[in-house]
Protein backbone atom coordinates (compact mmCIF):
# COMPACT_ATOMS: atom_id res chain seq x y z
CA UNK A 1 0.00 0.00 0.00
CA UNK A 2 0.94 3.52 -0.75
CA UNK A 3 0.77 6.21 1.42
CA UNK A 4 -0.05 8.84 -1.33
CA UNK A 5 -2.70 9.08 -3.77
CA UNK A 6 -3.63 5.43 -4.93
CA UNK A 7 -1.33 3.84 -6.94
CA UNK A 8 -2.51 1.05 -10.14
CA UNK A 9 -0.47 -1.52 -11.64
CA UNK A 10 -1.70 -2.58 -15.17
CA UNK A 11 -0.65 -6.01 -15.63
CA UNK A 12 -0.87 -7.54 -19.87
CA UNK A 13 -0.80 -7.27 -23.06
CA UNK A 14 1.08 -4.72 -24.79
CA UNK A 15 1.04 -4.23 -28.77
CA UNK A 16 0.73 -1.60 -31.17
CA UNK A 17 -2.30 -0.93 -33.49
CA UNK A 18 -2.66 -0.70 -37.10
CA UNK A 19 -5.99 0.48 -37.25
CA UNK A 20 -7.45 0.76 -40.38
CA UNK A 21 -10.89 2.51 -41.67
CA UNK A 22 -13.14 2.12 -44.46
CA UNK A 23 -14.22 -0.73 -46.70
CA UNK A 24 -12.27 -2.96 -44.20
CA UNK A 25 -14.02 -6.70 -45.34
CA UNK A 26 -10.97 -8.57 -47.34
CA UNK A 27 -11.51 -10.04 -50.47
CA UNK A 28 -9.25 -11.93 -51.87
CA UNK A 29 -7.54 -13.05 -55.00
CA UNK A 30 -4.87 -9.89 -54.89
CA UNK A 31 -7.91 -7.36 -55.21
CA UNK A 32 -6.52 -4.41 -53.61
CA UNK A 33 -9.36 -1.72 -52.02
CA UNK A 34 -8.98 1.85 -51.22
CA UNK A 35 -9.34 2.92 -47.31
CA UNK A 36 -10.66 5.67 -45.28
CA UNK A 37 -7.40 5.57 -43.44
CA UNK A 38 -4.89 4.35 -41.66
CA UNK A 39 -3.20 5.02 -38.47
CA UNK A 40 -0.17 3.12 -36.34
CA UNK A 41 -1.28 3.73 -32.71
CA UNK A 42 -0.20 2.68 -29.18
CA UNK A 43 -2.78 -0.47 -28.63
CA UNK A 44 -3.66 -3.49 -26.19
CA UNK A 45 -6.12 -3.56 -23.69
CA UNK A 46 -3.64 -2.98 -20.94
CA UNK A 47 -1.89 -0.48 -22.41
CA UNK A 48 -5.05 1.40 -23.00
CA UNK A 49 -6.62 1.17 -19.55
CA UNK A 50 -3.06 2.35 -18.34
CA UNK A 51 -3.31 5.18 -20.37
CA UNK A 52 -6.47 5.79 -19.48
CA UNK A 53 -6.27 6.22 -15.88
CA UNK A 54 -3.08 8.24 -16.45
CA UNK A 55 -5.13 10.58 -18.07
CA UNK A 56 -7.97 10.82 -15.40
CA UNK A 57 -5.20 11.61 -12.74
CA UNK A 58 -4.64 8.51 -11.03
CA UNK A 59 -0.24 7.05 -10.93
CA UNK A 60 -0.25 4.45 -13.18
CA UNK A 61 2.66 1.90 -14.29
CA UNK A 62 1.81 -1.32 -16.64
CA UNK A 63 3.98 -4.34 -16.39
CA UNK A 64 4.18 -6.42 -20.15
CA UNK A 65 6.73 -7.46 -22.01
CA UNK A 66 7.97 -6.05 -25.57
CA UNK A 67 10.37 -7.01 -28.17
CA UNK A 68 13.48 -5.12 -28.69
CA UNK A 69 12.08 -3.15 -31.89
CA UNK A 70 10.91 -0.38 -33.63
CA UNK A 71 7.00 -1.36 -32.32
CA UNK A 72 7.96 -1.49 -29.16
CA UNK A 73 10.12 1.23 -28.99
CA UNK A 74 7.05 3.44 -29.86
CA UNK A 75 5.07 1.58 -27.67
CA UNK A 76 7.30 2.47 -24.26
CA UNK A 77 7.65 6.27 -25.98
CA UNK A 78 3.23 6.54 -26.31
CA UNK A 79 3.36 4.99 -22.68
CA UNK A 80 5.93 7.48 -21.36
CA UNK A 81 4.51 10.67 -23.21
CA UNK A 82 0.80 9.83 -21.47
CA UNK A 83 2.11 9.82 -18.08
CA UNK A 84 2.37 5.74 -17.71
CA UNK A 85 5.32 4.38 -16.11
CA UNK A 86 7.35 1.89 -17.77
CA UNK A 87 9.84 0.58 -15.78
CA UNK A 88 8.26 -2.82 -15.14
CA UNK A 89 8.18 -3.42 -18.90
CA UNK A 90 10.28 -5.89 -19.96
CA UNK A 91 12.29 -6.00 -23.20
CA UNK A 92 12.25 -9.39 -24.48
CA UNK A 93 15.92 -10.16 -26.93
CA UNK A 94 14.29 -12.46 -28.96
CA UNK A 95 10.46 -12.08 -29.64
CA UNK A 96 8.56 -9.16 -31.58
CA UNK A 97 6.30 -6.75 -30.00
CA UNK A 98 3.14 -7.82 -29.98
CA UNK A 99 0.46 -6.36 -33.12
CA UNK A 100 -2.99 -6.15 -34.22
CA UNK A 101 -4.55 -4.94 -37.06
CA UNK A 102 -8.25 -3.20 -36.39
CA UNK A 103 -10.33 -3.77 -38.91
CA UNK A 104 -12.41 -1.34 -38.45
CA UNK A 105 -16.02 -0.42 -40.04
CA UNK A 106 -18.84 2.04 -38.29
CA UNK A 107 -20.75 -1.01 -37.65
CA UNK A 108 -18.40 -3.43 -36.26
CA UNK A 109 -14.53 -4.51 -36.13
CA UNK A 110 -12.67 -7.42 -36.37
CA UNK A 111 -9.14 -7.85 -34.86
CA UNK A 112 -6.05 -9.77 -36.10
CA UNK A 113 -3.41 -10.10 -33.63
CA UNK A 114 0.65 -11.45 -33.40
CA UNK A 115 1.21 -11.71 -29.65
CA UNK A 116 4.75 -12.42 -30.18
CA UNK A 117 6.63 -11.11 -26.79
CA UNK A 118 3.50 -10.14 -24.64
CA UNK A 119 2.77 -13.36 -24.18
CA UNK A 120 5.92 -14.31 -22.21
CA UNK A 121 4.52 -11.92 -18.90
CA UNK A 122 5.01 -14.55 -16.00
CA UNK A 123 3.71 -14.16 -12.24
CA UNK A 124 7.05 -13.33 -11.17
CA UNK A 125 7.23 -10.38 -13.16
CA UNK A 126 3.26 -9.04 -11.87
CA UNK A 127 4.49 -10.05 -8.21
CA UNK A 128 7.63 -8.10 -8.13
CA UNK A 129 6.20 -5.04 -10.07
CA UNK A 130 2.82 -4.94 -7.94
CA UNK A 131 5.28 -3.75 -4.97
CA UNK A 132 4.38 0.14 -3.96
CA UNK A 133 0.69 -0.22 -5.23
CA UNK A 134 -2.69 -0.05 -4.22
CA UNK A 135 -4.40 -1.63 -6.87
CA UNK A 136 -3.30 -4.57 -9.82
CA UNK A 137 -5.78 -4.48 -12.94
CA UNK A 138 -5.21 -7.49 -15.42
CA UNK A 139 -6.27 -7.00 -18.79
CA UNK A 140 -6.43 -9.53 -21.99
CA UNK A 141 -6.09 -12.76 -19.26
CA UNK A 142 -6.68 -15.03 -22.33
CA UNK A 143 -3.76 -13.84 -24.21
CA UNK A 144 -0.94 -14.54 -20.90
CA UNK A 145 -0.22 -18.13 -21.81
CA UNK A 146 2.17 -17.90 -18.96
CA UNK A 147 0.20 -16.34 -16.29
CA UNK A 148 -3.30 -17.39 -16.84
CA UNK A 149 -2.87 -20.84 -15.34
CA UNK A 150 -1.71 -19.19 -11.46
CA UNK A 151 -3.53 -15.69 -11.98
CA UNK A 152 -5.86 -17.20 -8.77
CA UNK A 153 -3.09 -17.80 -6.71
CA UNK A 154 -1.58 -14.51 -7.63
CA UNK A 155 -4.77 -12.03 -6.88
CA UNK A 156 -4.82 -14.06 -3.55
CA UNK A 157 -1.20 -13.14 -2.26
CA UNK A 158 -1.76 -9.59 -3.32
CA UNK A 159 -5.00 -9.51 -0.97
CA UNK A 160 -2.53 -10.80 1.36
CA UNK A 161 -0.14 -7.80 0.90
CA UNK A 162 -3.38 -5.42 1.16
CA UNK A 163 -3.87 -4.79 -2.38
CA UNK A 164 -7.34 -4.81 -4.13
CA UNK A 165 -7.66 -6.26 -7.79
CA UNK A 166 -9.50 -6.38 -11.02
CA UNK A 167 -9.79 -8.36 -14.20
CA UNK A 168 -10.80 -7.68 -17.60
CA UNK A 169 -10.47 -10.96 -19.84
CA UNK A 170 -11.41 -10.00 -22.55
CA UNK A 171 -12.64 -12.78 -25.48
CA UNK A 172 -11.02 -16.05 -25.38
CA UNK A 173 -9.75 -17.02 -28.99
CA UNK A 174 -10.15 -20.23 -27.66
CA UNK A 175 -13.84 -20.03 -25.97
CA UNK A 176 -13.10 -22.57 -23.54
CA UNK A 177 -13.00 -19.99 -21.07
CA UNK A 178 -10.31 -21.89 -19.00
CA UNK A 179 -8.90 -20.77 -15.29
CA UNK A 180 -11.25 -18.05 -14.70
CA UNK A 181 -13.11 -20.25 -12.15
CA UNK A 182 -9.85 -20.02 -10.03
CA UNK A 183 -9.59 -16.28 -10.41
CA UNK A 184 -13.07 -14.62 -9.77
CA UNK A 185 -12.91 -15.45 -5.72
CA UNK A 186 -9.96 -13.66 -5.77
CA UNK A 187 -11.08 -10.67 -7.85
CA UNK A 188 -12.86 -7.97 -6.57
CA UNK A 189 -13.96 -6.65 -9.96
CA UNK A 190 -14.56 -8.41 -12.95
CA UNK A 191 -14.70 -6.08 -16.33
CA UNK A 192 -16.57 -8.40 -19.03
CA UNK A 193 -18.67 -7.04 -21.97
CA UNK A 194 -21.84 -8.64 -22.45
CA UNK A 195 -20.53 -11.09 -24.93
CA UNK A 196 -17.88 -12.16 -22.19
CA UNK A 197 -19.88 -12.20 -19.44
CA UNK A 198 -21.98 -15.26 -21.65
CA UNK A 199 -19.22 -16.82 -22.03
CA UNK A 200 -17.40 -16.80 -18.63
CA UNK A 201 -21.23 -17.73 -16.92
CA UNK A 202 -21.50 -20.73 -19.44
CA UNK A 203 -17.64 -22.13 -18.79
CA UNK A 204 -19.26 -21.32 -15.05
CA UNK A 205 -22.36 -24.21 -16.18
CA UNK A 206 -24.38 -21.17 -15.24
CA UNK A 207 -27.53 -20.61 -18.43
CA UNK A 208 -29.74 -18.46 -18.62
CA UNK A 209 -31.80 -15.49 -21.30
CA UNK A 210 -31.31 -12.74 -18.69
CA UNK A 211 -27.93 -11.18 -18.81
CA UNK A 212 -28.42 -9.85 -15.20
CA UNK A 213 -29.18 -13.03 -13.73
CA UNK A 214 -25.56 -14.18 -15.37
CA UNK A 215 -24.05 -11.42 -14.14
CA UNK A 216 -25.57 -11.97 -10.35
CA UNK A 217 -24.80 -15.62 -10.73
CA UNK A 218 -20.81 -14.88 -11.57
CA UNK A 219 -21.32 -11.98 -8.70
CA UNK A 220 -22.07 -14.51 -6.19
CA UNK A 221 -18.32 -15.80 -6.50
CA UNK A 222 -17.05 -12.97 -5.16
CA UNK A 223 -16.05 -9.74 -7.74
CA UNK A 224 -18.43 -7.01 -8.14
CA UNK A 225 -19.34 -7.30 -11.76
CA UNK A 226 -19.05 -4.55 -14.16
CA UNK A 227 -20.68 -4.97 -17.59
CA UNK A 228 -19.38 -3.03 -20.95
CA UNK A 229 -22.62 -3.15 -22.86
CA UNK A 230 -21.99 -1.14 -25.83
CA UNK A 231 -24.35 1.62 -27.53
CA UNK A 232 -26.63 0.49 -24.58
CA UNK A 233 -23.67 1.98 -21.77
CA UNK A 234 -23.00 -0.12 -18.91
CA UNK A 235 -24.58 -2.07 -15.63
CA UNK A 236 -22.96 -3.64 -12.55
CA UNK A 237 -24.16 -6.05 -10.04
CA UNK A 238 -24.03 -4.72 -6.45
CA UNK A 239 -23.76 -6.32 -2.93
CA UNK A 240 -27.87 -8.73 -2.99
CA UNK A 241 -27.50 -9.14 -6.64
CA UNK A 242 -29.26 -5.49 -7.17
CA UNK A 243 -28.68 -3.93 -10.57
CA UNK A 244 -27.52 -0.38 -11.69
CA UNK A 245 -27.54 0.69 -15.14
CA UNK A 246 -26.21 3.82 -16.82
CA UNK A 247 -27.29 4.55 -20.41
CA UNK A 248 -24.50 5.54 -22.96
CA UNK A 249 -23.67 9.50 -23.76
CA UNK A 250 -24.70 10.35 -27.39
CA UNK A 251 -21.48 11.01 -28.87
CA UNK A 252 -20.47 11.05 -32.57
CA UNK A 253 -18.10 8.12 -32.95
CA UNK A 254 -14.79 8.25 -34.65
CA UNK A 255 -13.29 4.57 -34.28
CA UNK A 256 -14.67 1.80 -31.06
CA UNK A 257 -11.32 0.79 -30.31
CA UNK A 258 -10.07 0.78 -26.78
CA UNK A 259 -13.61 2.06 -26.00
CA UNK A 260 -13.99 -0.83 -23.35
CA UNK A 261 -10.65 -0.14 -21.85
CA UNK A 262 -11.34 3.20 -21.39
CA UNK A 263 -14.69 2.34 -19.78
CA UNK A 264 -12.72 0.16 -17.31
CA UNK A 265 -10.52 3.07 -16.55
CA UNK A 266 -13.01 4.98 -15.82
CA UNK A 267 -14.66 2.54 -13.70
CA UNK A 268 -11.45 2.07 -12.03
CA UNK A 269 -10.93 6.01 -11.59
CA UNK A 270 -14.18 6.46 -9.67
CA UNK A 271 -13.40 3.67 -7.45
CA UNK A 272 -9.57 5.03 -6.51
CA UNK A 273 -10.90 8.77 -6.18
CA UNK A 274 -13.48 7.08 -3.68
CA UNK A 275 -16.48 7.52 -5.34
CA UNK A 276 -18.54 4.46 -3.42
CA UNK A 277 -22.23 5.46 -4.98
CA UNK A 278 -22.21 2.45 -8.10
CA UNK A 279 -24.32 4.64 -10.10
CA UNK A 280 -21.98 7.14 -10.58
CA UNK A 281 -18.69 5.14 -10.78
CA UNK A 282 -20.95 3.74 -14.02
CA UNK A 283 -21.61 7.27 -15.12
CA UNK A 284 -17.75 7.95 -14.73
CA UNK A 285 -17.14 4.59 -17.13
CA UNK A 286 -19.83 5.70 -19.50
CA UNK A 287 -18.34 8.57 -20.27
CA UNK A 288 -14.72 8.06 -20.30
CA UNK A 289 -15.63 4.89 -22.60
CA UNK A 290 -18.09 7.01 -24.60
CA UNK A 291 -15.38 10.27 -25.24
CA UNK A 292 -12.82 7.84 -26.02
CA UNK A 293 -14.73 7.02 -29.59
CA UNK A 294 -13.95 10.73 -30.83
CA UNK A 295 -10.86 9.87 -32.00
CA UNK A 296 -8.70 7.08 -34.28
CA UNK A 297 -7.28 4.43 -31.63
CA UNK A 298 -7.82 3.79 -28.12
CA UNK A 299 -5.38 6.62 -27.01
CA UNK A 300 -6.13 8.94 -29.62
CA UNK A 301 -9.11 10.76 -27.97
CA UNK A 302 -9.02 9.29 -24.08
CA UNK A 303 -10.80 11.97 -21.94
CA UNK A 304 -9.13 14.07 -18.92
CA UNK A 305 -10.49 14.39 -15.31
CA UNK A 306 -11.77 17.56 -16.49
CA UNK A 307 -13.78 16.53 -19.52
CA UNK A 308 -15.66 13.18 -17.50
CA UNK A 309 -16.70 15.67 -14.83
CA UNK A 310 -18.07 18.10 -17.54
CA UNK A 311 -19.27 15.20 -19.26
CA UNK A 312 -21.02 14.15 -15.85
CA UNK A 313 -23.04 17.07 -15.36
CA UNK A 314 -24.87 16.24 -18.59
CA UNK A 315 -25.11 12.93 -18.45
CA UNK A 316 -28.33 11.92 -16.79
Amino acid sequence: MTSGPPRVLVAGDANVDLVLRGDVRPRFGQVEQLLDDGALVLGSSAGIAACGLARLGIPTDLVAVMGDDAFGRFAREELTTRGVGTEAVRVHAELATGLSVILSAPEDRAILTAIGALGELTADDLLAAAEGHDHVHVASFYLLPRLMPGLGEVFAELHRRGLTTSIDTNWDPAETWAHVAEVLPHADILLPNAQELRGIAGALGVRDDDDHDLGRAVAALGPEVVVKDGARGGWSVGAGGQVTAVAARPVKVVDTTGAGDSFDAGYLAARLSGVSDPRERLRWAVAAGSLSTRGAGGTGAQATRAEVLQALRALP
